[in-house]
């Protein structure tokens, strides 16, 4: 069997002094520090590579956290991002404007569906959904109805690390059950895949729509809650469910938007507009943080009043930072320019049939594929220990976490090194499953 009590990402050949002063002093996310190995350093990314500190050069198969859509460097973001810190490098919303937000905002209103036109931005992906369900609370408040402040969300789903965006994650495979009693209570469903979980959903909702504001659901795909994947027809019994109700609908696209799976927001594949929808990580190509929840006209139009009262209280301080729109509206040209679309579309086919030989291996639970995600399901979870030595031995970047070995590679990622990662995958897999078999 695998040895999972230790392992981790092998010592790189030499530690910089800076990683070294640094172990205490750097909180890392999602670790437990005291036994973890060392974090690799990394000193320079450029296309699909990561170059470490000891010369070794990796392939990065998970876009630094689903972001490097373009991968790293692409000149012409570069270029917008040294021309926007010459002229601004910030300047507070509150108040004032500057062109790089306002041509952004005007951008991602018309690349939306319907009459998602009014674009709030924030610095995460975490804080846009929480913005989104502030919004979706007072949306009913500025109407006069008070007490729809619960949510209803889905089973394997995760939406952030904030205290908002917290409860509506899977409360019992999620990161947070130990938080429970400090978090708010939501409605949890399951999501309507089939006949009878579409009868349970829509009684669910009957039952407590007098108290929810919003459903929120990440379209096609729960990134963080395992790479779950549902079709089209979900997300339209979803929006059906929720017009015949009067609930509104919020779509997590924090992961899914600007191509990921297939088209440019994965709700244009359903045919839904949902009243809601919030954006980040590919937003600036993995260039700077930003993100934006954007909301439909009649969500809108309860806010645009003669009472301030009526006004959306809510402004990160570096919300629209000038740099990080430049990043978001380079990124937009490439999406215009370069052919992202065709190139997940490859990417699609490769990943079904270069990781299909996990398929038929001892401990694979499935394998599924959607756009520019590949994921291979094993029977049991934390397994990440003992598999990420074995990628960092063939030069490949993958992060596996809970039961999920996964490839989310930058769009532009050609067909060898693309080759590269399916091999790592079903080589290391496999070792795997041979071990745990002897």
């Amino acid at each position: 069997m695998p040895d999972t009590s230790g392992g981790g990402a092998p010592a790189p050949l030499w530690l910089p002094d800076w990683l070294d002063q640094s172990r205490r002093a750097l909180w890392r996310p999602y670790t437990q520090m005291k036994t973890a190995p060392p974090p690799l350093p990394v000193v320079s990314a450029r296309g699909v590579r990561l170059t470490l500190a000891d010369g070794r050069e990796l392939i990065d198969g998970v876009s630094s956290w689903w972001t490097a859509c373009h991968g790293y460097c692409h000149p012409h973001i570069e270029a917008a991002v040294r021309e926007q810190l010459s002229k601004l490098p910030h300047v507070m919303l509150g108040g004032l404007v500057h062109e790089p937000a306002a041509r952004l905002a005007t951008r991602l209103a018309r690349l939306l569906p319907g009459d998602l036109d009014h674009v709030f931005f924030s610095d995460s992906g975490s804080v846009a959904v929480e913005v989104a369900m502030k919004m979706a609370v007072q949306f009913w408040l500025n109407g006069g109805v008070s007490g729809r402040t619960r949510f209803v969300s889905f089973r394997g789903g995760y939406h952030g690390d904030t205290a908002a965006t917290m409860s509506v994650c899977d409360p019992e495979e999620g990161m947070h059950a130990l938080l429970r009693g400090y978090l708010p209570e939501q409605v949890i469903a399951d999501l309507p895949t089939d006949g009878e979980r579409r009868t349970a959903f829509s009684a669910l909702l009957a039952a407590h729509a007098h108290e929810v504001a919003a459903v929120i659901v990440e379209p096609l795909v729960q990134g963080a809650g395992g790479m779950r994947m549902h079709d089209a027809e979900t997300l339209r019994f979803i929006a059906r469910a929720c017009a015949e109700t009067g609930v509104l609908l919020i779509f997590d696209e924090v992961m899914t938007g600007f191509g990921r799976t297939g088209s440019l927001f994965a709700c244009e594949e359903a045919g839904v507009v949902p009243d809601i929808i919030t954006l980040s990580k590919a937003l600036t190509g993995g260039t700077l943080p930003l993100a934006a929840t954007v909301a439909r006209s009649p969500i809108f139009e309860r806010f645009w009043a003669d009472d301030a009262q009526a006004a959306l209280m809510h402004g990160p301080t570096f919300m629209g930072n000038p740099l990080a729109c430049a990043a978001a509206n380079a990124s937009l040209d490439l999406f215009e320019t370069e052919p992202r679309l065709s190139q997940v579309a490859a990417i699609e086919r490769h990943l079904k049939g270069g990781l299909e030989p996990c398929r038929t291996l001892l401990g694979v639970v499935d394998v599924r594929v959607k756009g520019a995600i590949g994921a291979v399901q094993l029977d049991r979870a934390g397994e990440g220990d003992w598999l990420r030595p074995h990628f960092l031995e063939r030069g490949v970047w993958v992060r596996p976490f809970g039961d999920v070995v996964y490839l989310m590679p930058p769009f532009v990622i050609d067909e060898d090194d693309l080759a590269a990662l399916t091999k790592a995958v079903v080589e290391v897999v496999g070792l795997w499953s041979r071990e745990r078999a002897s």
